[in-house]
């Protein structure tokens, strides 16, 4: 196996699950966010772990997503939220998927691929746009589509949902946006019962809402990021232990790679390309098999440490495709000594994904979902 892979952590994922679980409700359902490759941990491992620990659903933004996890034996409830062409329709159908529908014409064609593919009803949820402005019909079209969804023979409705923008934001404007938009969900609910439909299943708090807003939980919560072992904006360890609810989450993953090579440089010598990081002194530069093709983005030199035997180094000049190298020093490091990128504590990594995404100017979801597909993952 490559030298250079990402370690997932069952036992981190299932702490995280627990988190989850003890701000939730009782009779509250989880859906757990698997798109993204999982979050760039797997979207397999985190289904399964997901499920065996008692969700519901779990959700994908694409077909080719949802077919993943149905060929690897998922039988659960998989909710769609992105929205698809007319030519994945048939698959999304015959792999009993179910999507979010944002209007009547979409919903047309979803009623007529499940004629054709379903075996009898297909479940679908609306989306509500309350705000994001991204997908989903209006407030005010709810009860009209939600009539049109039941009269339309091959479709059944199974659930309402919306998307909170700013949920993760603490500021009062951000929270005054967040409770407008939930009052407007709420809205669109009442009038869809208010037409005597059974809305299904309600939910709008993904991870940010189910820790800090309790009442916006409904019937599911949605967890995305929190479930990989981090904070979502604003609402984070801190903020919770303000509240007098404590909330320590585990990262999932850790990215490791390998040093493979080790050269001398005599002060005044370059490295990489463009000569970007000369040596002020005589020094050893170490290279690992690890580059922005893995997931490490460019920016982050210089600003990017990796721990190597426990101690941190700085990688030094631009980072490569496939490499980067390390300033070592005369620290007797030695190669084949692993390199620890990002991870959870117990990985042995000094910095946290939050910490890398940080120094590059980004979030801590752009890090871990960017991990690419070539490294591979191995679950403890």
């Amino acid at each position: 196996m490559r030298s250079t892979r990402a370690v997932v952590y069952k036992n981190n994922l299932i702490h995280n699950l627990s988190v989850v679980k003890s701000f939730i409700k009782k009779d509250v359902k989880i859906c757990a966010a698997v798109k993204a490759n999982g979050y760039g941990s797997g979207a397999v491992f985190a289904a399964k772990t997901a499920l065996a620990f008692g969700a519901a659903f779990c959700a994908v933004a694409t077909v080719d997503e949802g077919i993943e996890l149905r060929e690897s034996g998922v039988a659960s409830p998989i909710l769609l939220l992105s929205l698809c062409t007319p030519d994945e329709m048939k698959d999304a159908v015959l792999y009993k998927l179910t999507p979010l529908v944002c209007d009547e014409a979409y919903a047309e064609l979803f009623n007529a691929a499940a004629g054709k593919y379903a075996s009898g009803k297909f479940s679908v949820h609306i989306a509500v746009d309350t705000g994001m402005h991204r997908i989903g019909c209006s407030v005010d079209e709810a009860s009209r589509f939600a009539k049109r969804i039941v009269n339309l023979p091959h479709l059944s409705l199974g659930g309402v949902c919306t998307h909170f923008s700013s949920a993760d934001e603490t500021d009062e404007a951000a929270r005054r946006y967040t409770d407008d938009q939930f009052s407007n969900f709420m809205r669109a609910v009442k009038s869809i019962e208010d037409e005597g439909i059974d809305p299904g299943i309600r939910h709008c708090a993904a991870s940010a809402a189910l820790i800090d807003r309790p009442e916006m939980q409904l019937d599911m919560v949605r967890p995305g990021i929190v479930m990989y072992g981090y904070f979502d904006g604003s609402i984070d360890g801190a903020y919770c232990a303000e509240r007098g609810k404590p909330c320590t989450l585990e990262p999932v993953m850790a990215l490791e790679s390998e040093v493979v090579a080790i050269k001398s440089i005599k002060k005044g010598e370059a490295v990489s390309y463009n000569r970007t990081w000369t040596a002020e002194c005589d020094t050893a530069i170490a290279t690992l098999p690890i580059g922005y093709a893995d997931g490490l983005p460019r920016n982050l030199s210089p600003g990017l440490c990796v721990a190597i035997n426990g101690k941190n180094y700085p990688v030094v000049g631009r980072i490569c495709m496939d490499q980067c190298m390390v300033d070592v020093g005369s620290s007797g490091v030695h190669r084949w000594d692993k390199a620890l990128i990002f991870g959870p504590e117990n990985s042995g990594a000094l910095q946290t994904a939050a910490d890398i995404a940080k120094a590059s100017g980004t979030i801590s979801y752009e890090i871990l979902t960017g991990i690419a597909k070539r490294v591979p993952r191995t679950e403890v």
